[in-house]
């Protein structure tokens, strides 16, 4: 109990010592804020050797696997379907405005031509291609946005911290060198990040393997920013927001939400822009048995309650190892775009609606239109407890008018019949 309280004190104190620490974005980091903060909706891609046992990302760890015989699944990576033009056309085509790709996850396999390790996908794969490369190539051509994560844990490295995750591994190197040794191989590897391929937005893990230990990132989040200043830094520790951080991240939950038992303690921030992570299927790698693919329905309730959030979804994909998307993933991206090209326009550039996601479905809203979502309502009439004076209320897109009136603190909406579909929206007008 005593080692707890001394933890919990610890965190808390550095956590409190980060948000005191002042950071004053850029102009330019303020407008990719708010670009970012209206895209809505992203992809992220959990790629790398692992995809080759087809057991997830974490299989390194959670197999506890010799870490020596693991590495060897690089010398047959050879992704030779990897087409990085029909990846982004699909990203596009489904409705997203940025891809974000695992450039280097906790087994430590970096999936670019990095100079400062020879495990990666150029050196030590027959491949011999820069994956990462072509990708952020493709985005600039295609008009995307291109975002990296990059883990702070790494499971092999002996540099790296004795961790509940990394002590799994079984032949990990005893901790040598120091935290020091470590710090700047990822610096140096962040800085040819930014510097080489033009990255928009980093995505940071890991952080929660050592809550206990002083990670120092406030100065690498500084360094960030001295290079590029418009670039956007994200974490996914679970803590609250450290100063030098530009959008929060919450994991497989709704901000404000903790059903999935990563965000508990985690406040939601007011200023910055808010990004949930999800999954398609059940894991973020490629795991061969996972074929429990939301529906389309599911993914687009998920999109409409996370912009309902003022939220952004950053939707996953897991690719196999040979460089296909998954022929699932590819129909229920297809699918979202068709919905979006319809209905994008009460989900691009909104902020929360008036009213927090409910049963019944979310609010958006955009300057005097306020956008219901009715997903899931058992009824012919709505109550809704605005502050604000309903003007009109029509059927979005074409629709026809929708009886409206005053009620309880609010409005009441009035249909002939109960709203049926995916997602029946109504568009408010406001004073």
């Amino acid at each position: 109990m005593k080692k707890l309280f001394a933890y919990t004190l610890l965190v808390l104190c550095a956590s409190a010592a980060f948000a005191r620490s002042a950071y004053t974005p850029a102009e330019e980091n303020l407008k990719a804020r708010q670009e970012f903060s209206d895209s809505k909706f992203g992809i992220f891609l959990h790629w790398g050797i692992y995809s080759m046992f087809a057991q997830g990302e974490w299989y390194l760890s959670k197999g506890r696997l010799s870490h020596a015989e693991y590495k060897k699944a690089a010398d047959a990576f050879y992704p030779h379907r990897f087409d990085a033009k029909a990846w982004v056309a699909a990203f596009k085509d489904a409705g997203a405005k940025y891809v974000c790709l695992t450039s280097r996850h906790h087994d430590g396999f970096s999936m670019w031509n990095t100079r400062y390790s020879d495990y990666d996908i150029v050196d030590a794969t027959p491949y011999k291609k820069d994956v990462l490369k072509a990708l952020a190539k493709e985005c600039r051509r295609q008009g995307l946005q291109f975002h990296l994560y990059y883990s702070h844990a790494d499971w092999g490295r002996s540099d790296y911290f004795p961790s509940r995750s990394s002590n799994k591994v079984t032949d990990k190197d005893k901790f040598e060198g120091g935290y020091e040794s470590y710090f700047k191989f990822m610096n140096d590897q962040i800085t040819e990040l930014l510097t080489k391929y033009d990255v928009d937005a980093l995505w940071f893990d890991g952080m929660w393997d050592r809550k206990d230990v002083n990670w120092r990132i406030r100065e690498q989040y500084e360094m960030i920013h001295s290079i590029k200043p418009e670039c956007l830094i994200g974490n996914n520790h679970h803590l609250p927001t450290i100063a030098g951080e530009d959008f929060q991240i919450f994991e497989r939950d709704l901000p404000g939400e903790n059903k999935a038992g990563f965000s508990k303690g985690q406040t939601v921030s007011h200023s910055l822009p808010l990004e949930t992570c999800q999954t398609m299927n059940g894991m973020w790698g490629y795991k061969v048995a996972d074929q429990n693919y939301k529906s389309v329905e599911e993914l687009v309730h998920l999109l409409v309650n996370t912009s309902g959030k003022g939220a952004n979804l950053l939707l996953n994909i897991g690719p196999q190892p040979n460089g296909e998307l998954p022929a699932t993933a590819l129909a229920r991206l297809k699918e979202m775009g068709e919905w979006l090209r319809k209905y994008g326009e009460t989900i691009y550039g909104t902020t929360a609606g008036d009213i927090p996601p409910q049963e019944w479905g979310a609010m958006t809203r955009k300057g005097n239109r306020l956008f219901v979502h009715i997903t899931n309502l058992d009824a012919a009439e709505l109550h809704l407890p605005l502050s604000c004076k309903v003007l009109s209320a029509k059927v979005y897109n074409g629709g026809g008018e929708v009886k409206y009136a005053p009620r309880d603190r609010g409005v009441l909406l009035s249909f002939d019949t109960k709203p049926s579909g995916i997602d029946f929206i109504v568009e408010l007008e406001t004073e």
